[in-house]
Formats: C-alpha cells, sequence, structure tokens
C-alpha cells in the first residue's frame, strides 16, 4: 500500500471511530430520553445500534487487527490439550488435600506461638 491510501486509509479510520462513538453515544442517549417505552424494546435498539457500531469499528484497521487477533485466539483454543474428567479430579483433590494440610500446619504454628507468647507475658 502506498503513502497516499495509507493516509486517506487512516483519514477514513478517524471518521470510522467518530461514527463508533456517535452511535454509542446516541443510544445511551436514546435509552435516556425514551425511559417511558417498554424495556425490551430499548434493549433491541441498543442492541441493533451497538452491532451497527462493532460492523464499522471492525472496517477499521485497527478493529481489523482485533478481529484476527480473536480469530487467532480461537484456533489456539482448539489446538489445547484439555485434561481428562480423571486428571482433573486428581488435580483437584491433590490441591485441596494440600491446602488442608497447609491449615492445619498454620493453625499449629500459629497455636504454639500464641501460648509462647502467652508464657512469655505472663
Amino acid at each position: 500500500m502506498n503513502a497516499k491510501a495509507e493516509a486517506k486509509t487512516f483519514r477514513l479510520d478517524g471518521l470510522k471511530w467518530f461514527l463508533v462513538v456517535l452511535l454509542i453515544g446516541s443510544a445511551v442517549a436514546g435509552n435516556s430520553y425514551y425511559a417511558e417505552f417498554p424495556l425490551i424494546y430499548r434493549v433491541l435498539a441498543m442492541t441493533v445500534i451497538c452491532l451497527v457500531a462493532v460492523v464499522v469499528a471492525v472496517n477499521t484497521t485497527k478493529g481489523n487487527a482485533l478481529w484476527q487477533l480473536l480469530r487467532e485466539a480461537q484456533t489456539e483454543v482448539r489446538r489445547v490439550v484439555w485434561p481428562t474428567r480423571q486428571e482433573a479430579t486428581q488435580t483437584t483433590v491433590v490441591v485441596v488435600v494440600f491446602v488442608l494440610i497447609m491449615a492445619l500446619i498454620l493453625w499449629g504454628l500459629d497455636s504454639a506461638l500464641g501460648w509462647a507468647v502467652s508464657k512469655l507475658i505472663g
């Protein structure tokens, strides 16, 4: 892409982001202004306006980069090797047992130190 096209894209991106902010601001203001209308209509209107704002935002350079990142993250999540139910249960049991043992150790130390301090103080 040449410098002229990049500059034009950058200017258009600014206009698009301004439109996104304008759409979201109008949705919030409209929700307050039309408070007497049933909630379902206001929610539907805000949803439609926000979806239009998302479509406009995705058509910017940064929005497109974010959309690309989300698609790549989804691909990475599919590659993750998730633990089996047995592995998850065993790990949970190990963590719970460790926490209980540490709690007993800390309780014993606290009791011993409290007893020692009370003996020193009198």
